[in-house]
């Protein structure tokens, strides 16, 4: 019933938001049904996911969140008034949502409940090691190149770290399900994850309704770009806030579910779900990007301005710090939602 809606909302001719009473009322419908949308793409990868296990699992779940992502950015980057930052600001976005807002807030929940709350020192360091590589050299190294002024890569330049950044993304993924899967585990008798395996015919339903829907998100970003360009007017916003916005739409599944686990007392499971997507979207979102611009022969800008070097540096310094002893607890989430809020402001105040 869903495909359904979304099939006949895609297809309705000459629909487009305007600032009038119908323009409001079409951009909160397609709103939700792209929510809904999501989520159901993301339902349906975690049942395959869970059937088929890993790694192959993971990269099916991955993959589906990175074929919205682009999608998403690709409609918006090169729409009718093109945004070469757009890639740029989504990443930072998602980056800067994850470490500090979703990590903030599930330390924070978990921590008010439970006081402290335990997880793989191993694991994590392996998160941010990968995850500090990986942003340096694509949102800060852009702005230090001589071969073409910065914040713009050389053509060479771009396919050489996209081309990196995909490698270890790939070795990355491979250390966490196939050779070091025990580094991202905490045992727990008592998680309350009693997963039943889908049927044969429940994947093959799954399978289907998971290229519906995510057939149904690639045809409703260019509307769903309108209504974020004439919000974005509306409210007086920077460019940067399209980024935000597209960033929460593709975090808010699994964000859900990382805070559901913290407040299980399953610490591990939110970092494992929080981390692995801000890897998954610079390793497999900027080489796709980075792909379709030298394809199109557009302009992709990557290097961050100042400010947000800064932002990203402390944000990695701090999450050093929380999850340098395997336990966390009210404080160290406080300070994380403290540097979201930061960043939040600067995005509207810049």
């Amino acid at each position: 019933m869903l495909a359904v809606l979304l099939f006949a909302a895609t297809s309705l001719p000459g629909i487009g938001f305007s600032h009038s009473a119908g323009g409001y009322a079409f951009a909160a419908v397609l709103l939700v049904i792209l929510f809904g949308t999501v989520f159901a793409a993301v339902h349906h990868a975690e049942v395959i996911a869970h059937r088929v296990g890993e790694p192959y699992g993971t990269l099916v779940l991955t993959l589906s969140v990175t074929i919205i992502e682009v999608a998403m950015i690709a409609s918006i980057m090169f729409g009718e008034k093109t945004v070469p930052t757009l890639a740029r600001d989504t990443v930072f976005a998602v980056v800067m949502i994850v470490c500090n807002g979703l990590i903030g807030w599930a330390i924070l929940a978990g921590g008010v409940r439970f006081r402290e709350q335990e997880f793989q020192v191993t694991g994590v360091k392996v998160y941010l090691c990968v995850l500090i590589v990986i942003s340096t050299i694509t949102l800060v190294l852009p702005n230090y190149t001589s071969t073409m002024p910065g914040p713009v890569f050389a053509s060479s330049q771009l396919v050489f770290i996209g081309i990196a950044t995909l490698l270890l993304y790939c070795v990355f993924v491979y250390t966490q399900t196939v050779l070091h899967r025990d580094y991202f585990i905490v045992d727990n008798d008592d998680d309350g994850d009693n997963h039943v395996a889908a049927s044969g015919r429940m994947l093959l339903v799954s399978i289907v309704l998971l290229l519906v829907s995510l057939v149904a998100v690639v045809l409703l970003a260019k509307k769903f770009s309108l209504v974020i360009d004439a919000g974005a007017a509306a409210i007086g916003a920077p460019p940067a806030f399209a980024g935000v916005v597209v960033a929460l739409l593709i975090l808010m599944p699994e964000s859900v579910a990382a805070l559901s686990a913290a407040r299980k007392n399953d610490l591990q499971k939110s970092i494992n779900l929080a981390l692995g997507s801000s890897l998954a979207t610079i390793g497999l979102t900027v080489p796709v990007v980075a792909v379709t611009v030298y394809i199109l022969k557009e302009t992709l800008v990557l290097g961050l301005d100042p400010r947000d070097m800064v932002l990203l540096a402390m944000t990695l310094l701090v999450s050093m710090m929380t999850f340098g002893t395997g336990r966390t607890n009210v404080l160290f989430g406080f300070v994380h939602l403290l540097i979201f809020a930061v960043y939040l402001f600067f995005v509207l105040v810049p």
